[in-house]
């Protein structure tokens, strides 16, 4: 059997059929996921059954992302997302990437923290002594809570507990369950374990639970990925491959030591992720709120990524970030294309989705600030912009390209100039 290489040459040349087709042959998909893909994904009277007040349903594109090459294995990457310029994008930087070897991934076990705040507390020394001693029965208490989570390996890990003694509402104890939650997201059986060991937790402290909730900074679940490109293969528009790899290792510190500049880098980076979350049911607002959050761990918002060069000269790149995903539960197993999607990744663990989905993160860093220190982030995106102004003027099929291209020519990317060179054209 060949091996499949997600390296494929001239695939944003084909058309939408022979895409789809391409990729149907690489995930094996059937003619009715197909249909998921080409068609309308999610019937309305599937959304009825997702969501309150349902009206219908808001279609995104849903792209693929070639040229991964993750620790020797190669993917290909569902992206949904509006943005233009975001696949083109990473599929070059990955494609930079896989030139040094491909991206290598690692990744923490997927603990997920919940929280449960306690106050009105007599003494809260002796809660903290009471909470440390009950430690495994506060556990066991949470792991009855779902036993399938615990046959699979997950389950309770530890109890934590954070003193704050001076509150605008008092004394407070927040109390940390640390839970495995295997390939799920997590999010229901945290939530439902914290809530099933509160009273407990008032019990033991002669206090009053409040808030009983997961964290969406799950900092103990964790995804890294690591890349080394040949200073060679940067080279471009007459700038050495050892100036632009020092040039991107520049851009990279301004948005480690300037939070202004780190917002925009950062959300560069979760252009891509936020994409596959989309992509493959998963809820890319938690992504986003972890991995803001652990952004700011350290008191000042920060980059995620580093970028340097090291000592053969050659740029190396690595990120790590919280990577609260999962694989079963939730719009991963309900949503039609999100099904299609996984089945496409191919993957067979959360662990292993979180690793490809900080790859995207770091191939789509890579492509924004290699753009923004050579030739600027504008050339590239007002290129696929202009598609789009040329839709919103109103062109079809034939004409968007041919308006987009004369937009480009003029660099005049607006509207009203693409309302006037498609009443040209439609009038020759």
């Amino acid at each position: 059997m060949t091996e499949k290489s997600s390296r494929l040459p001239g695939f944003y040349q084909l058309s939408l059929e022979q895409r789809l087709e391409m990729v149907a042959d690489w995930a094996g998909l059937t003619a009715e996921e197909c249909q998921h893909l080409s068609h309308i994904g999610l019937p309305a009277s599937q959304a009825d059954k997702m969501i309150e007040n349902t009206l219908g349903t808001f279609e995104l594109p849903l792209g693929i992302a070639v040229n991964f090459l993750v620790n020797g294995r190669d993917y290909l990457i569902p992206m949904a997302v509006e943005e233009p310029s975001v696949l083109a994008a990473v599929s070059h930087a990955a494609k930079l990437i896989r030139e040094g070897g491909g991206f290598h991934t690692s990744s923490t076990d997927p603990v997920m923290i919940g929280q449960i705040q306690v106050l009105d507390m007599p003494d809260m020394e002796a809660a903290m002594v009471a909470l440390a001693a009950n430690k495994q029965q506060l556990m066991d208490e949470a792991n009855a809570c779902s036993q399938s989570i615990v046959k699979r390996g997950g389950g309770a890990r530890d109890i934590e507990i954070r003193p704050f003694p001076q509150t605008a509402v008092g004394p407070m104890l927040v109390v940390h369950l640390l839970y495995d939650t295997r390939d799920a997201m997590g999010a229901n059986a945290i939530n439902t374990a914290v809530e099933a060991i509160a009273p407990l937790v008032a019990d033991l402290t002669d206090g009053r639970t409040n808030l009983r909730i997961l964290s969406n900074l799950t900092d103990r679940r964790l995804a890294t990925a690591r890349c080394t490109i040949p200073a060679a293969s940067l080279a471009k528009h007459g700038i050495s491959g050892h100036e632009a790899a020092q040039f991107i290792a520049e851009a990279n510190e301004f948005a480690v030591v300037d939070s202004y500049r780190a917002a925009t880098h950062n959300k560069g980076i979760m252009n891509g992720i936020d994409a596959v979350c989309l992509a493959t049911g998963n809820d890319w607002r938690a992504i986003e709120a972890g991995a803001h959050a652990y952004a700011a761990r350290n008191g000042r918002y920060s980059a995620l990524t580093d970028w340097h060069v090291d000592a053969n000269g050659d740029l190396s790149g690595e990120i790590t970030l919280p990577m609260a995903v999962g694989i079963v539960g939730g719009a991963t197993k309900v949503h039609p294309v999100a099904k299609v999607a996984l089945k496409i990744l191919g993957v067979d663990s959360a662990a292993e989705l979180g690793e490809v989905m900080a790859c995207v993160g770091l191939a789509q860093n890579l492509a924004a600030i290699k753009a923004l220190a050579t030739v600027g982030i504008q050339k590239g995106h007002m290129r696929m912009h202009a598609r789009q102004v040329a839709l919103a003027a109103g062109a079809v099929d034939g004409q968007v390209q041919r308006i987009a291209d004369l937009l480009v020519q003029e660099q005049n990317i607006r509207v009203d100039r693409a309302k006037e060179l498609l009443s040209v054209i439609s009038n020759r």
